[in-house]
């Protein structure tokens, strides 16, 4: 592991797609290892980011890799997880899902400051560590709380299920195109992404191939 965090500052792209893959293995194992995964992966892209201080190219790319990701793994949790919560665990898990959505609101509005802004503005930096310190407290909520009670009250094949469901989110993002997608992801930047009705990405969602 520690080579390939070194060949990172070689070949950023190339090493990052290895590190994530090597977290990836069995991430479709259950719901609550998919959104490991995810969670990090989108910390390992802030912490390039971090790591290229001084290298404006490499922090803008890493920057632009971390907003792709939280973007599509917000929608994919707003279209698959919390649909899932209210179903499954009724009153406690509207409740669950709503103060859920209410977090994802706030680090919206944080990575629309980013979307809008360059890595050499001023404001940069400390816009994107409050927005790591909220996506922080929001993941640990998931992943000690959240998920734990609902994976309770599903079989291991739903669990099962829903992490294929929500890998399948990575479409939306360039990055993570799936070889039968389609030539070009949906939506061409994150702020078209992030404002997109959640119908309309219902119904994109809903016409992406399984990944079985």
């Amino acid at each position: 592991m520690q080579s390939v965090l070194r060949s990172t500052r070689i070949l950023p792209q190339l090493s990052y797609r290895i590190l994530c893959n090597s977290i990836r293995m069995d991430s479709s194992s259950s719901i609550l290892a998919a959104l490991k995964t995810d969670h990090q992966e989108i910390n390992a892209a802030y912490q390039k980011y971090i790591s290229a201080e001084g290298n404006i190219d490499q922090q803008q790319r890493w920057a632009n890799e971390f907003r792709w990701e939280l973007a599509r793994h917000s929608v994919g949790e707003e279209l698959v997880v919390y649909p899932a919560f209210e179903k499954k665990l009724g009153a406690e898990g509207k409740r669950m899902a709503d103060h859920d959505r209410a977090q994802h609101q706030e680090v919206k509005n944080l990575l629309h400051l980013l979307e809008t802004s360059s890595v050499t503005d001023s404001h940069y930096r400390s816009t994107f560590d409050k927005l790591m310190q909220h996506l922080t407290e929001h993941i640990k909520g998931e992943e000690e709380e959240d998920i734990p009670k609902f994976e309770k009250a599903i079989s291991r094949e739903e669990s099962a299920s829903l992490a294929r469901s929500f890998q399948r989110t990575k479409m939306f993002a360039p990055t993570r195109a799936h070889p039968n997608a389609p030539n070009k992801p949906p939506f061409e930047t994150v702020a078209g992404l992030l404002a997109a009705p959640l119908d309309k990405l219902r119904d994109l969602f809903e016409r992406f191939p399984d990944t079985k």
